[in-house]
């Protein structure tokens, strides 16, 4: 099945709310990345055939929860292939306070803005994507786009009941090593930071957001990823896979070929 864009609604802030009852995901299905990753390595897309090649325009990508600058490298290597400057964010695991990762990661859309001249685009895998998007609203003079891989973009917590584990797991830790949590409630829905500002704050509309998503995504839960201000595009395929999928990076390459011309 091809992947299919979903026609926008008029910009505004969705009305998906978490439920309250746990839901338990797909973990097991989500061992799919490694066919995914093994489909796209043959695949055509991944040769570059039949992608408009880009200009040389910058990219930041962000890792999801947990996760390294290195499950992003297959990405990253295939971005600059097909002609992108495409950089890691420097991140080893995405646990950090979200309002100091969104601090450093504008510092490095500053610094790469300054070197080449050129808007950033920033693509997010999960919750990198939520990064993706507060960055959208915070600079939108250096932003040129916002692409989202699986990321829940008004509910970040709509995830799974093992994933909500990891979550309170992380939280604890940061709790006994950290006043951020007691003062501003970092790492929960309630934070008080500029981050929450910026994430929860209307996409403005000179920096495109896209959020790629997939029905059978086994970690967020799809209608998460579904919002009125951004241009939805689903895929087929697992959580992880999304940074291995080949429906994935054929509209990677389409969106970014549209959208970094004017950067």
């Amino acid at each position: 099945m091809s992947a299919t864009a979903l026609d926008p609604t008029p910009p505004g802030q969705g009305e998906h709310v978490a439920p309250d009852a746990p839901w338990w995901g797909n973990p097991i299905g989500e061992i799919r990345w490694q066919a995914e990753l093994a489909r796209l390595l043959v695949d055509p897309v991944f040769r570059g055939r039949g992608v408009e090649r880009g200009d040389g325009a910058p990219i930041i990508l962000v890792p999801g929860f947990l996760a390294s600058d290195v499950t992003l490298s297959v990405m990253r290597g295939w971005l600059g292939r097909m002609g992108y400057e495409a950089h890691g964010c420097g991140m080893v695991a995405n646990i950090d306070c979200s309002d100091r990762s969104c601090n450093r990661l504008h510092e490095q859309v500053v610094e790469l803005h300054a070197r080449t001249g050129r808007r950033v685009t920033v693509i997010g895998h999960s919750r990198g994507g939520h990064f993706a998007k507060a960055l959208a609203r915070r600079d939108p003079e250096r932003m040129c786009a916002a692409i989202s891989l699986g990321a829940g973009l008004d509910t970040p917590f709509d995830i799974s009941a093992p994933t909500q584990a990891a979550v309170r797991a992380v939280r604890s830790v940061h709790a006994r090593t950290s006043d951020r949590i007691a003062r501003n409630g970092c790492f929960t829905s309630d934070c008080r930071c500029r981050f929450t500002e910026d994430f929860s704050g209307v996409t403005p509309d000179e920096v495109p957001l896209t959020s790629i998503y997939s029905k059978g995504d086994g970690v967020v839960r799809w209608r998460a990823a579904v919002v009125p201000y951004a241009r939805c595009v689903e895929v087929t395929g697992s959580h992880v896979g999304l940074a291995f999928n080949r429906k994935v990076y054929a509209e990677l390459g389409r969106t970014l070929a549209a959208q970094t011309r004017r950067s």
